[in-house]
């Protein structure tokens, strides 16, 4: 893979979760107090997804090849661009500055809370050996 290659899995990648995302959170916004539902929902699935991904990787091999590719595709760019620290941070920001303190606060801590257990459940779930078909080996 050249130099580019890389960067160009994550630069594709990171669009298509970009604008999953912003899909998302157009079509189900949550209003002013209101807890922000769907980016929480999309930090905890992208969490869980990206400990599944990496563990089920991990569990396959080093990271080299079709592999590195999944990874930096799906792993660092859909799941990069799909997941959103910036406007979580917003969120809560907001939240705060409305007055809402315990929600705020509860939002910022929760979204951690879930974040971390749904990424551990992830790797836990993609790092038991299955029977699929490695990367490397499926244009063979």
């Amino acid at each position: 893979m050249s130099a580019l290659g890389p960067v160009l899995l994550v630069l594709i990648g990171g669009a298509v979760g970009t604008l999953v995302r912003a899909v998302l959170e157009d079509t189900f916004a949550a209003g002013p107090g209101e807890w922000p539902w769907t980016t929480f929902a999309i930090n905890v699935s992208g969490s869980f997804l990206l400990g599944a991904l990496v563990s089920a990787l991990a569990v396959r091999g080093d990271d080299s090849g079709g592999r590195r590719r999944v990874r930096l595709a799906v792993g660092t760019g859909v799941l990069g661009g799909f997941t959103t620290y910036s406007t979580f941070i917003v969120e809560v920001d907001e939240l705060l500055r409305d007055g809402a303190l315990g929600l705020g606060a509860a939002y910022a801590l929760g979204s951690v809370v879930a974040g971390v257990l749904a990424a551990g459940l992830g790797v836990l779930l993609g790092g038991a050996r299955t029977t699929s078909v490695d990367p490397d080996e499926a244009g063979r």
